[in-house]
């Protein structure tokens, strides 16, 4: 009974993954660091994380806030693809794995 209770619940933890691809940014800037006037981009990112903000994933139309806050920092400003389970609620998505997009 519990090996088919955890079964069951593992694949339903399973289903809902799902995989989001965008810019790793930061929750002040999100998609547009003009304002800032710190080039490159990446070091933007860190400097505005540095100053309180958090990472973000932001895909054009949409920002989600990422669970995870340290492994963003080496994909400051690039696109990657997270994957994950996404609250929608809070639009946090729950961060189980980061790749480059190449």
């Amino acid at each position: 009974m519990k090996i088919a209770l955890f079964a069951s619940l593992a694949s339903a933890a399973l289903l809902s993954a799902a995989t989001f691809t965008g810019t790793i940014s930061d929750s002040m800037c999100g998609n547009d660091h003009k304002a800032m006037n710190v080039s490159p981009d990446s070091k933007c990112v860190r400097d505005c994380v540095q100053g309180g903000a958090t990472y973000v994933l932001v895909d054009g139309k949409n920002t989600w806030k990422l669970s995870d806050q340290k492994t963003p920092e080496r994909y400051a400003a690039h696109r990657v693809r997270v994957t994950g389970t996404l609250d929608a609620k809070s639009g946090v998505i729950t961060v189980t794995r980061i790749d480059p997009v190449r």
